[in-house]
């Protein structure tokens, strides 16, 4: 199934919900963004229906192969945290509202370039448990685990499929963390935040001490149809979901149209991976291609405006 033809332009009622120059300010000062509401109830429900079908087995096309770190949540896993990757290739359903223009047009605006594409997607879903540790996801920055990306651009758009509160566990940031300096502490891009989910919280201390910084952390109460957006360097992770209902998002990574792969040589001598690169096809130059229209369509482009 090949990914269809898309035109890239707004509405003047979409337009008006772009961020003003006073929002991509503020992005640009503490690495975050909580937009006007961008889905509508309907988009919103049909991301929810589709998130079911998918639980229940449904797929429009799978993975034609199995990457070695992919996040794949199975029912005999049992009710624990879901994180399903590549949602975005295997649901139609989930890829129309995902492919939205207006989504890429605010992450275009907040990351200053004129064109966005898909680079990675995954289904959440977080169980009731407020006692059980692995309900919490860690403070980590995503950058981290994209070390074969030239761009430091990127940004991801964390979107719940309801009201999103401090109850179910929504996504908190570190204010301003984007523009810390590493502490080197040891590189992690080669393990999930899942399996580093003792030391992250230390790492995160070090880095703050290291930059002289404070630690101010702002749960993000995102409302049905909103998005939240944050830089790929910001600090970032979740609480336990309290609530008596499962919370269920996506989580939508951006990448800007410069995004290109290189090779990034690890602490340890080994060479970096992402698992597009199992996936995506080659440029002529034999590196893996991290604009492949299959794996990273575009979302948004200026020019067509």
């Amino acid at each position: 199934m090949s990914v269809p033809a898309q035109s890239y332009s707004l509405s003047d009622s979409e337009r008006e919900l772009l961020p003003s120059d006073d929002e991509v300010a503020f992005y640009v000062e503490h690495g975050w963004y909580l937009s006007r509401q961008l889905l509508g109830d309907d988009e919103v429900e049909s991301l929810a229906e589709a998130s079911e079908r998918f639980y229940a087995g449904h797929r429009d096309r799978v993975l034609p192969s199995r990457p070695p770190r992919l996040s794949y949540w199975k029912p005999e896993a049992g009710d624990v945290q879901r994180h399903n990757d590549y949602i975005h290739y295997e649901s139609a359903a989930v890829a129309a509202v995902l492919r939205k223009p207006l989504l890429g047009a605010v992450a275009a605006r907040l990351a200053g370039a004129v064109e966005i594409r898909v680079f990675q997607s995954t289904l959440i879903l977080k169980p009731p448990g407020a006692a059980d540790p692995d309900n919490v996801v860690p403070w980590h920055y995503d950058r981290d685990y994209w070390a074969t990306s030239t761009s430091e651009r990127m940004l991801t758009a964390f979107v719940p499929f309801h009201d999103c509160d401090e109850s179910m566990g929504t996504i908190s940031m570190i204010d301003g963390s984007h523009v810390w300096r590493d502490a080197g502490v040891e590189n992690i891009t080669s393990l999930h935040f899942a399996d580093r989910r003792k030391d992250l919280d230390a790492v995160l201390r070090r880095t703050a001490e290291f930059n002289g910084a404070e630690v101010r952390e702002v749960p993000v109460v995102i409302p049905k149809g909103h998005v939240s957006f944050h830089h790929c360097r910001t600090y970032h992770g979740s609480g336990p979901n309290r609530s008596s209902a499962p919370r269920r998002a996506v989580s939508l990574h951006l990448q800007d149209g410069e995004n290109a792969y290189r090779e990034f040589i690890l602490p340890d001598g080994s060479r970096a991976s992402y698992n597009h690169d199992a996936l995506v096809r080659r440029t002529a130059g034999g590196v893996p291609d991290y604009a492949d229209p299959e794996y990273c369509p575009v979302i948004w482009r200026q020019n067509d405006q």
